[in-house]
């Protein structure tokens, strides 16, 4: 009875050390993270700390319109899209493209837009002397304002002044009521824009003799 009562307790001991050994690999296992749960946290951590740059190119959508084409069966369908790309920097552009949906088009206006980009002469807040463009049908007359009189502009002719980085303009939009030629002529008025010093350049003067 000795020996049976004592094999008892060895095997107790034995079965309690198992449980004891056991519970502490559960334990380890526990306070060990997995390798994909490592993976997936680097990979948030990565893209919370990668921000994308900030472009400093602004696009405008002027009108997006339906056009139809007539072609052998039938008539297809596509969308023109106008935008005006612009840094408010003294650089503008206008685009125009057309597709058979809608962002596709805006996305082919955006950057024919970019690819037509204009220098635009800004003195102070203003442009440097009256002129007008012509564009087709349209027609558009700018002329420079004192400071505090904001853009006096509407529709297409704004958008492109706004982005073009001018803040202070007289417009008078004449002709055809069309956004694109409105914008067209806009483009060409800032385009053939002279600055001050190249004006001096060609008489042979100085800017202080130029402006007394």
């Amino acid at each position: 009875m000795e020996n049976n009562e004592e094999l008892n307790v060895t095997e107790v001991a034995a079965e309690e050390t198992v449980v004891e050994e056991a519970t502490v690999e559960v334990a380890s296992e526990e306070e060990k993270p997995s390798k994909g749960r490592k993976g997936r946290a680097r990979k948030q951590k990565i893209e919370t700390t990668e921000e994308k740059p900030q472009s400093e190119w602004t696009e405008r959508v002027v009108q997006i319109s339906r056009v139809t084409k007539v072609v052998k069966g039938g008539k297809k369908l596509s969308f023109r899209a106008i935008v005006i790309v612009g840094n408010q920097k003294g650089q503008v552009g206008i685009g125009c493209a057309k597709a058979s949906e809608v962002i596709i088009a805006i996305q082919k206006a955006i950057a024919d837009g970019r690819k037509n980009v204009i220098n635009v002469p800004i003195f102070k807040t203003t442009i440097p002397h009256p002129i007008t463009g012509r564009s087709g049908a349209g027609a558009v007359m700018l002329r420079p304002a004192s400071e505090g009189t904001g853009i006096i502009a509407g529709g297409a002719v704004r958008l492109v002044l706004e982005l073009a980085g001018i803040e202070n303009i007289l417009s008078k939009s004449l002709g055809s009521k069309s956004p694109l030629n409105a914008a067209s002529a806009t483009i060409e008025a800032l385009k053939a824009l002279k600055p001050f010093s190249e004006v001096a350049k060609k008489r042979g003067l100085t800017m202080a003799e130029l402006l007394n």
